[in-house]
C-alpha cells in the first residue's frame, strides 16, 4: 500500500530544493514561504534528520544535503509522473472518445445502422462499442454510456427514457400463404421460433399469450426452435426458419426493407419496460458523452 499522506510536504521539499529557497517554492505553490518552511520541517521531523543545509542569507539559502540527492531525483520523477497522470485524467474528461455498451440485438438491429448519422453530426467524437449481453458496471467506468431495457431503475445511474416496446409476429415473405391472409390454421403449420434469452424469459410474452390473443386454442405453443439470442431469432425468421415473436424496435428496419413481413398486423403485445440511456453522473459531465446521450434521445423519438 502506497503512503501518500505526506505528499504536500514532499512537494514543498522538491520545490524548495529546485528554487534554493522557501520564497521561490512558495511562489510556485501559491502559498507563503512560512507555509513551505513548516511543511519541510514536518517532513524532517518525521524522517528524523535534516534535508537541507541552511545558509544565513542569499537567494540560494537552502543547500540540499548530499545523502538526499538520490531520493530528491526520484521524487522529482514521481511528481512529474503524478502531474502527467492528472493531465491525462483531465484530458479524458474532454476527449472525443465515447465507449457505448449495449446488447448484441440492440447494437446489430438498431444502433449500428444509425451510427453513421452520429458520425456525420459529430466527426470529432470516436465511438467504441462494447457489445455484450451482461450488465456492464458503468459506475466503475467499464463504459461511458449504455442502452438498456428495463424499468429505468438502476441505482446510482442517470436514466433517460428513449422508447417503449411491444411484441409483434414476423416471418419471411416466403412463408406467407399463397392465397389470403395468415390465420390460425396457417400458424399451426409453421415452426414457432422461441426467444430464450435469459432477460426475455420472465418479462416477454410468449406463444401461449399470442395464441390466447388471436383465439387459436389448439396451437401447440411448446413446439418449434428455441434460440437464446434475440438477434439470432430475427435472423432465423429472415431466413425462413419459422415465425418469430420479436421486439418491434429491433425488426422495424427489416420490415421496411422487405426482409420480414408483419403477420397478424392488428395484434400486438405491449410489455412493461422500455429502452433507456444510462450513464453515471460524472460520465455525463463529459461533453462527448452528453452529446451521444442527446443524439440517442433525438434519434429514438
Amino acid at each position: 500500500m502506497r503512503s501518500l499522506s505526506r505528499l504536500k510536504a514532499l512537494q514543498a521539499f522538491e520545490a524548495a530544493a529546485r528554487h534554493g529557497s522557501f520564497v521561490g517554492a512558495g511562489k510556485e505553490l501559491n502559498v507563503t514561504a512560512a507555509a513551505v518552511g513548516q511543511m519541510v520541517r514536518s517532513l524532517e521531523d518525521w524522517l528524523g534528520s535534516p534535508l537541507f543545509k541552511r545558509r544565513g542569507a542569499g537567494s540560494d539559502r537552502l543547500m540540499v544535503l548530499e545523502d538526499t540527492r538520490e531520493a530528491l531525483a526520484n521524487l522529482h520523477i514521481g511528481l512529474n509522473a503524478l502531474d502527467e497522470a492528472m493531465r491525462q485524467l483531465k484530458l479524458r474528461r474532454t476527449s472525443g472518445v465515447v465507449t457505448v455498451t449495449a446488447s448484441q440485438a440492440i447494437v446489430a438491429k438498431w444502433l449500428l445502422p444509425r451510427l453513421g448519422d452520429f458520425a456525420a453530426l459529430y466527426p470529432d467524437i470516436v465511438v467504441r462499442l462494447d457489445v455484450t449481453d451482461r450488465i456492464v458496471d458503468l459506475l466503475q467506468g467499464e463504459a461511458d454510456i449504455g442502452v438498456r431495457c428495463g424499468a429505468g431503475t438502476w441505482q446510482g445511474l442517470e436514466t433517460t427514457y428513449l422508447h417503449g416496446e411491444e411484441i409483434i409476429a414476423v416471418c419471411a415473405p416466403s412463408l406467407l400463404p399463397a392465397k389470403g391472409r395468415p390465420d390460425g390454421n396457417w400458424l399451426s403449420a409453421q415452426t414457432l421460433l422461441h426467444d430464450t434469452t435469459p432477460a426475455s424469459h420472465d418479462i416477454f410474452p410468449g406463444w401461449g399469450d399470442w395464441a390466447e390473443m388471436i383465439g387459436v386454442a389448439d396451437l401447440h405453443v411448446d413446439r418449434g426452435l428455441r434460440i437464446n439470442a434475440s438477434s439470432a431469432i430475427i435472423q432465423a425468421a429472415i431466413t425462413g426458419q419459422g415465425v418469430a415473436l420479436a421486439r418491434k424496435t429491433l425488426v422495424a428496419q427489416d420490415i421496411a426493407d422487405g426482409r420480414l413481413i408483419r403477420v397478424f398486423a392488428e395484434c400486438r403485445l405491449p410489455i412493461d419496460w422500455a429502452y433507456f440511456a444510462v450513464a453515471s453522473p460524472w460520465a455525463l459531465a463529459r461533453p462527448p458523452v452528453l452529446s451521444f446521450r442527446d443524439w440517442l434521445v433525438s434519434t429514438w423519438q
